[in-house]
């Protein structure tokens, strides 16, 4: 079953049990098919066992109020943290389901009593989250659309990729094991033809995808962890893992040391209000640009190709304001 479909499916559940009676002309505008697609798709949810019932003398199809999602008895801090969270994440974050969770926190806000309604405005006021934005163009949303299917379906794609490391555009036969979201973007993991390897693919740089025939396995021992590793963020390197050492000025060392920015992190603390800051890496290219983000706050203590690395990034820093 596609994810076209199972949207579908999901519509035509809530309209079914939107409290009106739907006719197959109805529910074939409202989902943008065919009569005989709705016949089909009826046929669908009550082989999965959801209980239609037809009105002959009007064609109309609708689901027993009974039946399906019944309330959830929350206590009231329950019901307002889930709604209070929903409303103040705010749209454009780029969050996976985020529209579906504000859509279903609207309709627990309407059915709370009226006392409860205004204490939610009161909070929703003395709240604000802010999660920074990312564009996702319409090719990386179709892009994942597909990526969802193939995955599901043990398929094979062919993308076309913009590829940072490779500096160019690649194409590729991609397997894709696994769709992670991670920092308010969505990447896949799986094993590329091009690279005999198992990578990691930034969604939203594929420019063109294209589903295929063949299938795929995915190794029995491959987990998302293991393929990783150390990782600062999403791309392991080759190699065995390095040892870092960074030295943080007094002025950011609270600020570094305050969040936990890997899950090898060791932060230690020296007399002048500095810290060391101490962490186990595959590979070095991924923190060299964080490292870099403090300026002349950081220092790199260990390893020298770390410590080369940041130098020859600075060196073309300096040769972009000498031209």
């Amino acid at each position: 079953m596609n994810l076209a479909k199972i949207q579908r499916l999901l519509k035509l559940l809530q309209l079914l049990q939107g409290g009106r009676p739907q006719n197959v002309n109805s529910m074939a505008d409202a989902c943008g098919v065919s009569r005989r697609t709705i016949f089909r798709d009826l046929e669908t949810l009550r082989a999965a066992g959801v209980p239609l019932a037809f009105d002959s003398e009007g064609s109309r199809f609708h689901i027993p109020e009974t039946y399906f999602l019944a309330p959830t008895n929350l206590s009231s801090e329950e019901a307002l943290s889930v709604m209070v969270l929903c409303h103040e994440l705010g749209d454009g974050t780029g969050l996976p389901y985020y529209s579906s969770a504000r859509r279903a926190a609207t309709k627990l806000e309407n059915s709370l009593p009226e006392h409860m309604k205004r204490q939610l405005r009161e909070i929703s006021n003395s709240v604000e989250i802010k999660l920074n934005p990312v564009n996702q163009p319409e090719e990386a949303h179709s892009a994942y659309q597909t990526l969802v299917d193939a995955s599901g379906h043990r398929r094979n794609v062919r993308i076309e990729y913009h590829s940072i490391f490779d500096g160019d555009t690649i194409q590729t036969k991609l397997s894709p094991y696994k769709l992670l979201f991670s920092r308010h973007s969505w990447y896949v993991i799986g094993r590329s033809s091009i690279h005999r390897a198992v990578r990691t693919f930034k969604v939203n740089r594929i420019e063109q995808i294209t589903m295929l025939d063949d299938t795929f396995e995915i190794p029995q021992n491959f987990q998302v962890d293991r393929f990783l590793r150390n990782a600062w963020h999403m791309i392991p390197e080759p190699g065995p893992d390095q040892q870092i050492v960074i030295r943080f000025d007094p002025l950011v060392a609270q600020n570094v040391a305050e969040v936990q920015w890997h899950k090898t992190q060791q932060v230690h603390w020296n007399d002048d209000g500095s810290i060391n800051y101490e962490v186990t890496v595959s590979g070095i290219r991924e923190i060299s640009w964080w490292i870099l983000g403090y300026g002349s706050r950081a220092k790199v203590l260990q390893p020298d190709s770390l410590k080369e690395l940041i130098a020859d990034h600075a060196r073309k820093i300096i040769e972009n304001y000498q031209s």
